[in-house]
């Protein structure tokens, strides 16, 4: 498939997690530009400044959290074309649902394995988000192992 994903923004407060994903995203040898959000705050600054091609969303940061940043984000029709992937370890429960309930279009837990998120980030990158937004069905929404 033709990859369409050029600038992503990393919406991510732990600095150890941003930089797996950098690497990660290095792996695929996708030519892509990331962009890093430390909170919700700065993830609405950047948002502004341009919208990305996909935006990698944690759940868990400080100013304001990425259950609170979906939500603000899908109210929002300027950002209707917008892929949002959570990328989060709290990939369980009401988390998962409330995400998707909200209209995150995939859930990529994060991993221990370098190897399964380059092979997840593949994947997303292939998609051609820019023909068809992607929202699977609730037992495809996980990008599990």
């Amino acid at each position: 498939m033709t990859q369409t994903v050029n600038d992503v923004i990393l919406a991510e407060d732990d600095n150890d997690d941003a930089y797996i994903f950098r690497v990660a995203v290095e792996e695929t040898t996708y030519p892509i530009i990331i962009r890093h959000a430390e909170d919700g705050e700065k993830l609405f600054m950047l948002l502004k400044e341009q919208i990305p091609d996909i935006l990698f969303l944690d759940i868990q940061m400080p100013c304001k959290d990425g259950m609170a940043c979906i939500m603000e984000i899908r109210k929002d029709r300027k950002y209707d074309n917008m892929p949002v992937i959570m990328y989060s370890a709290m990939a369980f429960g009401k988390y998962v649902d409330h995400c998707f309930e909200n209209g995150a279009n995939f859930f990529l837990p994060k991993t221990g394995s370098l190897d399964t998120l380059v092979s997840k980030l593949k994947y997303i990158f292939s998609l051609n988000w820019k023909a068809y937004m992607h929202y699977p069905t609730k037992q495809d929404f996980v990008l599990s192992a």
